[in-house]
């Protein structure tokens, strides 16, 4: 196996250990590290928690002693500042590492290079791009954030074969199968926060938490709701983790209420010319919080994120079902031309259960 092939087969093994942190580490990068010497992995870890240890002090841990002369594969560049743990390349130094192999450089201002300058000032030989695609698509919302202070937007949708996503009374549970729905736990447990609006907790009071086994957490609920017309009796405010209710009121009175029942309220601006919260000041507001949003909403404000060029993928499950002419539609968008339809390039798409799982990457226009 060519050198080139090692480092390719070592930083996978690296990728797959970062993955095992993907519902925990928020808002920090998934990372993983493995320490390898005489062609044998002798220390590895990831990054399991903000504010704990990072993959390489997991790793270096491990190894001991033995590290000296040996390569780490990390996924991302090691940190060179201070936070809430000591910085990772500097670790590296002190344990005598001859070699450091990356995928990627960290977009983060306090990172961005220095790391692998503080490596290589102490003679430490580093590689960078190893399997750095792969290591890309398992940070999408962090990076993101890093380069355009925006987080990765994912709009999930649910619809039957022809395009409906309730009857016209409302009535929409369930359209996708058990499967479906459990597949959805896992998107959800990926992201920062959830998002829905008011008009979607008024109809069908969801929970829009994470309810799988294992040590998950759970990402803040996000009611996009304007004139603060969410039911204090709504299930999502008897749950774990936080709820936040986005909002544009001017009522006092209104804001009054909801202030004594002790939730938490964020005012933005109103959209111009539209009913709702502008999108463009939530995508700020959430750029200095969150990587990653899941929106799970109807068909106005889930097409909104679509059509005013926030989503960066759509899920949508589709069930074998039919339900007729009257149905309500999974985006209420109104396009006169053919030449106005929503374009979009498919990621993936397979079954789940009986339902078909389309993962869709919107095509600007």
């Amino acid at each position: 196996m060519s050198v080139g092939n090692k480092d390719a087969f070592w930083m996978a093994k690296a990728i797959g250990l970062a993955k095992k942190g993907r519902f925990t580490t928020t808002p920090n990068p998934n990372v993983g590290c493995v320490i390898v010497k005489n062609g044998e992995i002798i220390g590895q870890g990831y990054h399991y928690k903000a504010g704990e240890p990072h993959a390489e002090v997991h790793a270096l841990a491990e190894a001991g002693k033995n590290a000296q002369g040996a390569t780490a594969y990390v996924t991302l560049e090691p940190c060179s500042h201070t936070g809430k743990t000591p910085p990772c390349a500097q670790a590296l130094i002190e344990a005598k590492v001859a070699r450091v192999v990356c995928a990627m450089t960290d977009p983060n201002p306090q990172v961005a290079g220095s790391g692998f300058n503080q490596l290589k000032s102490q003679g430490i030989e580093v590689e960078v791009g190893v399997l750095a695609g792969e290591a890309e698509a398992i940070n999408r919302g962090f990076l993101k954030r890093m380069r355009a202070k925006s987080p990765f937007v994912q709009v999930k949708m649910a619809s039957s074969l022809d395009g409906g996503t309730a009857m016209a009374n409302g009535e929409s549970q369930w359209i996708t199968g058990r499967e479906a729905r459990q597949d959805v736990q896992r998107y959800r447990a990926q992201a920062c926060a959830i998002v829905t609006g008011v008009g979607t907790v008024q109809a069908d009071d969801p929970s829009l938490n994470v309810r799988l086994t294992g040590d998950s957490r759970q990402p803040d609920r996000i009611i996009l709701d304007s004139t603060l017309t969410t039911p204090f009796t709504a299930n999502l405010f008897t749950l774990p983790g936080k709820t936040i209710i986005v909002h544009s009121s001017q009522s006092s009175e209104r804001i009054a209420s909801f202030k004594a029942k002790d939730l938490e309220l964020v005012y933005l601006p109103q959209s111009n010319g539209k009913r709702g919260v502008s999108l463009e000041a939530f995508m700020t507001w959430a750029g200095e919080r969150y990587n990653h949003l899941w929106v799970e909403a109807g068909a106005t404000l889930a097409g909104a994120f679509i059509t005013e060029h926030y989503a960066d993928e759509v899920v949508l499950y589709q069930a074998p079902v039919f339900l007729g002419a009257t149905a309500r539609p999974v985006i209420k968008e109104e396009l006169a031309n053919l030449a106005d339809k929503l374009q979009f390039k498919v990621l993936d798409q397979r079954f789940v259960g009986q339902d078909v799982r389309w993962v869709l990457k919107p095509i600007a226009q």
